[in-house]
This record gives structure tokens, sequence and C-alpha cells, in this order.
């Protein structure tokens, strides 16, 4: 039998829904109707790192656009963080014109970055 302190601890993954959730401007209660699951089930996986289903786990990733590779998988090398999932999907919705404007910036920056090293 395995013992219960060899669990993985999803507090982290929790903080991570409720950040996502709240960004998006989503109430727990309109989370919970969106993928059938009672409010107080996800406060206590926001709150208290309540292990999820695997159902509601996948649901929760797929709404919000959080990696469960920075939790599960914590190497850079092999993830895309939640932030950048979810600028990728903002990208996404841009014209090309805007992500002309978005590529100044970015190069502006690396630039500034370089220029600090």
């Amino acid at each position: 039998m395995r013992k219960k302190e060899d669990k993985f601890d999803f507090r982290a993954f929790g903080l991570a829904i409720k950040e996502a959730r709240m960004k998006r401007g989503l109430t727990r209660e309109q989370v919970g109707a969106l993928i059938e699951i009672d409010p107080r089930y996800l406060t206590n996986i926001e709150n208290k790192g309540q292990h999820p289903s695997i159902q509601v786990l996948y649901d929760l990733v797929s709404l919000l656009d959080v990696s469960v590779d920075e939790f599960f998988l914590p190497r850079n090398d092999l993830a895309k963080s939640t932030r950048r999932l979810q600028v990728e999907k903002l990208l996404d919705s841009f014209t090309d014109k805007e992500l002309s404007l978005i590529e100044v910036l970015a190069n502006g920056i690396s630039e500034a970055i370089n220029l600090k090293d």
C-alpha cells in the first residue's frame, strides 16, 4: 500500500487554476457549470490542493489553458508554461498587422535584455 505522503501535492496546480480562472473573469459557479462540477469541488482544488479526477483535470486545463507539464514535468526544456500557452492563444486571434507590432515589441525586449548581459 502506498504511503499518504507519497501523493502529489496539487496546491500549486490549484493556484494556477484559480489564477487562470480569475484572469478570464470566470466565477467558480461559471466554471462548475461549464465542466459540470460542483463549485465547492473547484474551491477545494484551488484552495486546498484537492486531487481532481482525471476528467476534471482534463476539463480544467482545456478550458483555462493551463499547462500540466510545468507541474508534472518541471524541466523547462520539456514544457510550455501556462503563461506561454495563454499568450499563444491570444496571439492566435491577432491579425498579421497586429502580430507585426508584437514582433517589433518582442525584438525590442530581446535587444534590451541582450544589452544588459
